[in-house]
């Protein structure tokens, strides 16, 4: 009875390991890091941090919802980088650096983000398409539009104009009276949308229903086109307000900007426990995953680490997420 009574209690642990691995990963991290950095847990450290994760998390909600259906997005980096480019162009160069100007761009940028979604979609679900191929095409070609726009040339915002003005503040200025980002508060509100859509609304149910079980769903005379196109609408759609957000902070649009974001936000899903076959993978973990590469990178700056080294952390701390992934799928 003690033997049966210790292996309950070892599964248990294994069982609590695996599922809250990236919970554990992060505890770990943010341990690691106040003890290697005197400064991380300052507050201008600590905001700093999440503003800098804004970009990747909203557009690695938007990637879940490609990951949850069995598909993959690898269009979103470039989307991305479109949508910086286009928004600069526009205010410079086009719109004279206006408030309503601003607004304009800004809706542009977005709808343009929902018709690359559309695009990849259409040609994944009526095409019949691998999503890998479509998206990597996509991307090409978002990505030489950006270049495009601008004949491959960076553009500087001028930050006197009301417009840039009015953009540059939200991405680089606090909220009056709680002294918070911007960015901070809109990530915020991105995750508390997503995971009202994903736990407890039709769309979120059944775009995670058609990963885990495609022709169950098409049984039940559920449009399983229909989910997928609004996928990788959402991707596309996340991907371009990633890119406005990127604008707002740097006051710059280039051409390079959002190249290996896409990476990024793939590993932030499955460092969080989606499965890239779909039907699993929560917006509570995903931000978790968001936050444990952006610890790496952070921590890694704080000590003056170069940039490659970062990368082999990275890959590595991935590596480890998707083996406790593999365990927790044998464990099921």
């Amino acid at each position: 009875m003690e033997t049966t009574s210790r292996k309950f209690e070892k599964l248990a642990s294994r069982e609590f390991w695996i599922k809250n691995s990236c919970f554990v990963i992060l505890v770990l991290l943010v341990v690691l890091s106040g003890l290697l950095s005197e400064v991380f847990f300052t507050r201008q450290n600590v905001l700093n941090l999440l503003r800098q994760s804004v970009p990747l998390l909203v557009m690695s909600m938007g990637m879940l919802c490609v990951i949850s259906t069995g598909g993959i997005d690898l269009a979103t980096g470039s989307v991305m980088g479109l949508s910086n480019m286009l928004v600069a162009q526009m205010l410079a160069k086009w719109l004279g650096g206006t408030v309503g100007g601003l607004f304009l761009c800004i809706v542009i940028a977005l709808i343009l983000g929902i018709l690359m979604g559309v695009f990849s979609g259409s040609l994944i679900t009526f095409g019949k398409m691998a999503p890998f191929i479509v998206t990597l095409a996509t991307s090409q070609i978002a990505r030489g539009c950006a270049y495009l726009v601008t004949n491959g040339q960076p553009i500087r915002l001028d930050t006197k104009l009301p417009g840039i003005a009015l953009l540059t503040a939200f991405g680089n200025q606090n909220i009056p009276g709680i002294d918070i980002p911007w960015p901070i508060f809109l990530g915020l509100f991105m995750i508390i949308i997503f995971f009202f859509m994903m736990r407890y609304t039709a769309v979120g149910r059944i775009i995670m229903a058609v990963g885990s079980n495609e022709k169950a769903v098409r049984l039940a005379g559920i449009s399983v086109v229909r989910y997928k196109m609004m996928a990788y609408c959402i991707s596309g759609f996340a991907s371009a307000m990633a890119g406005i957000i990127i604008t707002s902070r740097a006051s710059t649009g280039t051409p390079i900007s959002g190249n290996g974001y896409e990476l990024d936000a793939i590993a932030a899903c499955v460092i969080g426990g989606a499965s890239l076959s779909g039907g699993r993978g929560t917006v509570v973990n995903t931000v978790i995953g968001v936050l444990v590469l952006q610890l790496i990178k952070n921590t890694l700056n704080l000590m003056s680490v170069p940039s490659y080294p970062q990368e082999i952390i990275k890959g590595l701390v991935i590596i480890v997420a998707v083996l406790a992934q593999n365990q927790a799928a044998r464990s099921e």
